[in-house]
Parts: C-alpha cells; sequence; structure tokens
C-alpha cells in the first residue's frame, strides 16, 4: 500500500464517506422532543469590549451603557449592559437545541422576555433554554422554550420563551 501524496489526497471508496456522521448529536424529530428537556449554553463573562461593540452594532448612544458617571449619578453601580446584548445570549445556536432539530427546522416564530436585574461588565450569565410546551399543528409542530439567564451570584437576569415552528413526522 503506498502513502498518499500531498498532490494525492486519500478520498474514501465509493460510498462509504456520510456527512451525517458527522453530526454533533443524532438529529431527532418533533415526535422525540420532551417537555422539561433542557438545553444550556455554555457560560460566558461580558467584558468592556463586548459591551462596546454592541454599542457600534445597535447604534445605541444611551449613556447608560458607557459613562460610568451618568450611570452612577442615575443610580446604577455601573454601565449597564444593553438589555438586547443580554437576551441574544439566549439565542439557540448557542446551545446545542438547533443541532437536535436540524433536520426539521422550519423558522424561528418568536420571543419576549423580561429584564429582572441589571448585567455589568465583569458579570458571568449563565443561559439554558428549557422545552415547555409541545404543539402539534397538522404536519408542522411549535415547540416552546422558557429561556432564563442567570448571573455569577445565582440571581436570574432574564426570563423570557421562545416559539420555533418544526416539521413533524
Amino acid at each position: 500500500m503506498t502513502k498518499p501524496s500531498a498532490e494525492q489526497p486519500q478520498t474514501a471508496a465509493a460510498g462509504a464517506f456520510d456527512p451525517d456522521a458527522f453530526l454533533v448529536v443524532p438529529a431527532r424529530t418533533f415526535e422525540d422532543l420532551r417537555i422539561g428537556e433542557v438545553f444550556r449554553a455554555p457560560s460566558r463573562t461580558l467584558t468592556d469590549a463586548h459591551a462596546a461593540a454592541f454599542q457600534t452594532v445597535s447604534a445605541d448612544n444611551h449613556p447608560v451603557h458607557y459613562d460610568v458617571e451618568w450611570a452612577r449619578k442615575h443610580g446604577h453601580s455601573a454601565p449597564v449592559v444593553h438589555g438586547l446584548q443580554v437576551l441574544a445570549f439566549t439565542a439557540p445556536g448557542a446551545t446545542l437545541f438547533p443541532h437536535f432539530i436540524g433536520e426539521v427546522f422550519i423558522s424561528f416564530l418568536e420571543l419576549s422576555c423580561r429584564f429582572l436585574a441589571e448585567v455589568h461588565s465583569g458579570d458571568t450569565l449563565y443561559p439554558a433554554l428549557t422545552i415547555t410546551d409541545l404543539q402539534p399543528q397538522g404536519e408542522n409542530g411549535i415547540v416552546v422554550t422558557g429561556a432564563t439567564i442567570h448571573n455569577q451570584r445565582g440571581e436570574l437576569v432574564l426570563t423570557g420563551r421562545h416559539k420555533y415552528l418544526l416539521r413533524r413526522q
């Protein structure tokens, strides 16, 4: 047997390569999902650089987000991380959830949230999505998840809800 050269990469035998074998997790269907399943995202510590980047992208120039003295003068201990930036931590793609539903996903239908506590640069966030309802609707189904984010002190800083439309079997 000869070794493949850099000019001639080794190829798999015809029919032996299967891209589906490279899935992060086995694909599931709407019917495979269960109420109570939790999909966590890795923790992330917010930095001043994250806040500045979001301020640039969002074009939000309210001083509560970047001016230490303005924030303190108005009752905040430090500049407040933008709520939409905190909400972004609940993105399903930050968890394994989209990998589980990749083949049956149709669309992200809806989201809502409540901001329960301030988030500041230096806080570490722990997001999670929990399936709270499964609503079959003909050939499709709606998955409802509760979205939560806790900080490093265990305080719930955000709670919310997402809805996704999935194809049924």
